[in-house]
């Protein structure tokens, strides 16, 4: 599934007070969850829910792009996950099996096999954060932008039921399907007080659904389609 979305998240815990909530995180290569959460404080919109401590089982940790460790806070590193609970590979896909599971670098004495999940994650007070794909960071106006947390503040502002962001490189602006109110003057304004003014979507798109994949996630691919189609027009 999609990030937990704190604006979901605080209506149950509206209505269902008593209930004990866990944010779970995980592939389903590493069968299927490596980290929990247990939701132990109030968290506002604008918040993200940290992805919390692993299974006693794994080992969960981030490497840079030259595969070192990384642990300071704020710094974005690749989720990897090690341990008893990692898949043996992709079913008759040896190219894709290489790519994802490797001989852990940090591990120059015997052999330890982790898998890459292609998630940026970070630390923050000492929790961990996942905070977008790989595929999902962009270079846009000089900046390295991560475009779920553009859909997260996006998505907080009270007036939005969903967003899902992509980046048309061909006119090098980012857009922005929403479900939500038809203002797009207020939206911009919304924003710049989230985010930087280069994080704001160029273009809004007003949508009645957001469409998923085979996979339950939101079909980003499809709505790009629909987007150079010309069907938001």
């Amino acid at each position: 599934g999609e990030v937990m979305p704190v604006k979901q998240l605080n209506y149950w815990r509206k209505y269902l007070p008593d209930v004990l909530y866990v944010n779970l995180y995980g592939p389903t290569e590493i069968t299927c969850n490596c980290n929990y959460y247990i939701v132990d404080r109030e968290f506002t919109e604008d918040q993200t829910l940290p992805i919390g401590v692993p299974f006693p089982n794994e080992r969960v940790f981030l490497l840079d792009e030259e595969d070192h460790l990384v642990t300071e806070p704020g710094a974005l590193g690749e989720i990897c996950v090690s341990g008893t609970a990692l898949a043996l590979g992709y079913y008759r896909n040896s190219e894709k099996t290489s790519e994802a599971f490797v001989q852990n670098p940090l591990n120059h004495r015997y052999l330890e096999p982790i898998y890459r999940t292609g998630d940026l994650g970070r630390y923050e007070n000492g929790e961990l954060y996942y905070v977008t794909r790989k595929d999902f960071q962009i270079k846009h106006m000089g900046h390295r932008i991560e475009l779920e947390e553009i859909e997260h503040a996006l998505a907080a502002i009270p007036e939005i039921e969903g967003a899902a962001c992509f980046y048309d490189h061909e006119k090098n602006k980012v857009v922005a399907c929403y479900i939500g109110i038809d203002d797009k003057k207020y939206l911009i304004t919304a924003m710049k007080k989230k985010v930087p003014d280069y994080m704001v979507p160029n273009v809004f798109c007003k949508v009645d659904m957001l469409p998923l994949n085979k996979n339950g996630k939101t079909d980003k691919k499809l709505l790009e389609a629909q987007y150079r189609e010309g069907a938001f027009a």
